[in-house]
């Protein structure tokens, strides 16, 4: 995730990422009412740190919008937002009436990619949110892991890895959601059952583990469990002595007949092969 660097590399970036993924019909930075713009019901961000959106709304006040917004203009002269959540909202905080946007022409599919790739570049979403966020970039664009690195300029085997971890269950999930364990640590739970996932994160949490000590607690849990004894499968031997008279009888009257493991097998091939069985009752022949 791009944190820790400088304001303008930052909007370079997402600059960048907007012209490789729209068809730049701009018409420059107009002045639009913030009651007219519509949230973009396709926004992967439920949750806004409300501290850091109030940060946000006093810096507007003082220094002015730095970025403007990216909207989508409606058949009802309404405007839907494309990218700029968090500024839409400061603005409504700072009780301002109308923000500088760039309204663009684009279909409702652009939508939503630009919605996600801005999350991807522009805001601190945790790597569960950026998880899903690259999986809906995947599914409903049908593209490679490689082209969404170029669109999101971010390595191929961070794409990967990061995709890696909606295998976890979601018990885990939400401890790494909320940064009470890290990637490292529930990277090395994959491929655990939920049930020892729950064991192994529970762990981390309560004895604060480091990874290397995760990877050791999970390493002897498999060789303890690789370690049981297999249960011997149950296996029992059946006199089938009684059985020997009706399998002459039926063989007389070539039919085939065989006894496999607990089958007794008898194979028919016509009509004449089903009566002739019938006809060969186990009563008739115990009773001879």
């Amino acid at each position: 995730m791009a944190l820790g660097r400088g304001l303008g590399e930052l909007l370079g970036e997402v600059e960048s990422a907007y012209e490789n993924s729209t068809r730049s019909n701009r018409s420059g930075i107009v002045k639009i009412n913030v009651a007219s713009i519509k949230a973009n019901p396709n926004q992967p961000r439920k949750i806004f740190d409300e501290e850091k959106l109030n940060d946000l709304s006093e810096s507007i006040k003082e220094h002015g919008l730095l970025q403007p917004v990216m909207v989508f203009e409606n058949e009802d002269n309404t405007y839907t937002l494309i990218a700029g959540e968090r500024r839409l909202r400061a603005h409504k905080l700072a009780k301002i009436e109308k923000i500088n946007a760039i309204v663009m022409d684009i279909d409702q599919l652009k939508l939503r990619e630009l919605a996600l790739i801005e999350n991807i570049q522009r805001d601190d979403l945790n790597v569960i949110e950026l998880a899903y966020c690259y999986a809906q970039l995947l599914n409903e664009h049908s593209i490679t892991h490689e082209e969404l690195s170029r669109k999101v300029f971010k390595s191929r085997t961070s794409i990967t890895n990061t995709l890696r971890l909606l295998q976890l269950s979601s018990y885990v999930q939400q401890f790494l959601a909320t940064d009470k364990i890290s990637a490292g640590h529930a990277k090395v739970m994959i491929g655990l059952s939920s049930d020892e996932q729950k064991m192994v994160c529970d762990s981390v949490i309560g004895q604060k583990l480091s990874v290397r000590e995760t990877e050791k607690l999970i390493k002897e849990l498999k060789e303890k469990n690789s370690d049981k004894p297999k249960k011997d499968k149950i296996t029992s031997t059946y006199d089938i002595n009684p059985l020997k008279n009706l399998m002459s009888k039926l063989q007389e009257n070539d039919l085939k007949v065989k006894v496999e493991k607990n089958y007794f097998k008898i194979e028919f091939n016509s009509q004449e092969d089903i009566e002739k069985i019938s006809a060969t009752t186990l009563k008739d022949v115990l009773d001879k």
